[in-house]
């Protein structure tokens, strides 16, 4: 069983094997406030919205900086939607092949909260609404069963911080 309890900085795997952390969410679901506030430091952050709009291949560009960052021994956080497991399963390959440890970040749905979160948000930022309405029809909870070696759960602890509780197989 799982218990709630307020986390500013998951526990990095220990062991010496790197972590790979994978956010899944809708967009404005937190999961950049997340990252930064509770990975930043110990994960390298890698995400489509990280590169300059214009790159091309991205999907390519991210999998270079996953495993160039895996080689050299450093943890990944990939902060992007990952809503199905369509985008999972390079991500999980490639950690797993790096001998690190994949954890899936789960940031459940609030369609409502994310639509008006993203009304706050400017420029690039914003997403255009059904963009969210999109990706809320292919996100999928991720599992252990999926190949991840953990799954956690993350919610706004109405605070300004970040509940993260773990996933069991029953969960």
């Amino acid at each position: 069983m799982a218990s709630d309890r307020p986390h500013r900085a998951p526990a990095v795997p220990t062991g010496g094997a790197p972590d790979v952390a994978v956010l899944v969410g809708l967009q404005a679901s937190g999961k950049s406030a997340f990252r930064e506030r509770c990975l930043s430091g110990r994960h390298e952050p890698v995400g489509k919205d990280l590169m300059p709009r214009a790159a091309r291949r991205k999907q390519d560009r991210q999998m270079r900086l996953v495993h160039e960052a895996l080689s050299s021994g450093r943890p990944v956080a990939v902060d992007n939607t990952n809503p199905s497991p369509e985008e999972w399963r390079p991500l999980l390959a490639a950690g797993h092949t790096h001998g690190a440890t994949v954890t899936a970040y789960w940031f459940p749905p609030d369609l409502p909260g994310s639509l008006a979160r993203n009304a706050l948000r400017q420029g690039r930022h914003r997403v255009p609404d059904v963009a969210i309405h999109a990706t809320v029809k292919r996100l999928r909870r991720p599992s252990r069963a999926d190949g991840f070696d953990a799954v956690r759960e993350v919610r706004f602890d109405g605070r300004g911080g970040f509940l993260v509780r773990s996933l069991t197989r029953d969960d």
